[in-house]
């Protein structure tokens, strides 16, 4: 560090970094501590104050936080609820004792020994995520971190650290995370190895009941494969979201398998209501755009991209043009992996999905069409396609329905 060596003050690399290099994982951006220090002293040897919270600094030569040791108290609901304390007083370990949990606890001197004063290193070996300290209960989005730490690394929650969520839920807290940040974790769970996981803890602690019902009350509903054949939907839900990781789709199109009904879509049931959950779940969470409208598409037309060998010519034509294919074709790619990973883990289903194959080919043969040619021809009053109206928009569609006619015969 430049010229900050000279100062009274001792600088620890903590968090995420110190845990992904006990690991073995390549590690981002990396969090630092200081202590034993003011911000006039920081300010004194270089530092740029960029905190408002509390005091964050920028190192002048690597760009990254350098934060002041602090505690913090809580003094109201929510997340947001804290005071943070920074002073030369506060030791390394104080600061230690405000994190969530033991494997994220842990910190580096510049010596680079270990530093791990709640056992985070014997925790990461036993691939337990354990709450440091009771205060752990007065941050709710502790749950969702928590949650998503065990997609992340497949890790089991501690027994004390369940029970700990559980009176989170209980407080009535979870209720006070905006929705943005609720989506945020979600989120990025959703991108996680083990996405199931973070559902299962969610659900463990009576959490996904209040922050994501439409998903909660899958669970235990019974649906029938065949006569024989029954799935668990929430099952299903679970297998499903691991199929998408472990094929590295989209966040839209995990988003899109995590919120399909598979319940509904195996039943009779109105795809109207089916479409205004998946609506009602977007809108509250306020998720991306792109995101929505990957689980509008799937809710809409899955029943159809799983029978799409059956389809008509016409038919066919609608479906591609209902995904805007056409003009975004990678709206059908969301659409067919998001279909993929709902078909294909189903117990014991195939791993092959045809419809996905077949419906990329039916674009081809769409895309083929000219429609430069047949507008031209429109217009002179010779189409080669006879329409009622003479319009170009049925002459082409006219067209591209012959095309997949023709094609669907030589194959």
């Amino acid at each position: 560090m430049p010229r900050a060596e000279r100062q009274p003050f001792r600088v620890y690399r903590v968090g995420g970094s110190v845990r992904d290099e006990l690991l073995g994982r390549e590690h981002g951006d990396r969090d630092w501590v200081v202590v034993g220090a003011t911000p006039e002293m920081m300010t004194a040897s270089g530092f740029k104050p960029v905190g408002s919270d509390f005091p964050v600094f920028l190192h002048p030569e690597t760009r990254e936080e350098y934060a002041l040791a602090r505690t913090e108290r809580k003094h109201g609901r929510g997340y947001r609820g804290f005071e943070f304390f920074a002073s030369p007083e506060v030791t390394l370990a104080d600061d230690l004792a405000r994190r969530d949990l033991t494997i994220n606890a842990m910190a580096r001197d510049e010596d680079g020994t270990l530093i791990d004063p709640y056992g985070g290193e014997a925790d990461l070996r036993a691939e337990i995520l354990r709450h440091v300290s009771p205060a752990f209960v007065e941050d709710p989005l502790r749950v969702l971190r928590v949650a998503r730490f065990a997609a992340r690394f497949g890790f089991k929650v501690a027994r004390e650290t369940k029970q700990l969520m559980r009176k989170i839920v209980a407080s009535g807290e979870l209720e006070t995370i905006a929705p943005e940040r609720i989506w945020q974790e979600v989120a990025r769970g959703l991108t996680e190895p083990h996405p199931a996981r973070m559902l299962a803890v969610l659900r463990a602690c009576g959490a996904l009941a209040r922050l994501l019902p439409e998903i909660d009350r899958l669970f235990g509903v019974r649906v029938a494969l065949s006569p024989r054949r029954q799935i668990d939907a929430g099952t299903h839900l679970e297998r499903a979201v691991d199929w998408a990781a472990a094929h590295a789709l989209s966040l839209p199109a995990r988003y899109a398998v995590l919120v399909h009904d598979f319940a509904a879509a195996r039943s009779r049931a109105d795809l109207r209501a089916r479409v205004g959950r998946a609506e009602s779940l977007s809108a509250r969470l306020k998720v991306p755009v792109e995101c929505r409208d990957a689980a509008r598409l799937v809710e809409r037309s899955q029943a159809e991209v799983d029978r799409a060998a059956q389809l008509a010519p016409a038919s066919l034509l609608d479906l591609l043009q209902s995904a805007d294919a056409l003009r975004r074709p990678e709206r059908l790619a969301t659409l067919l992996a998001a279909c993929e990973a709902i078909a294909c883990s189903i117990p014991r289903a195939s791993q092959a999905y045809p419809p996905a194959g077949l419906l990329r080919e039916a674009l081809r043969v769409v895309s083929s069409v000219n429609t430069g040619a047949i507008a031209k021809a429109s217009k002179a009053g010779r189409a080669t396609v006879r329409t009622r109206d003479g319009g170009i928009a049925k002459a082409i569609r006219a067209a591209r329905i012959e095309a997949l006619r023709e094609w669907k015969c030589r194959s």
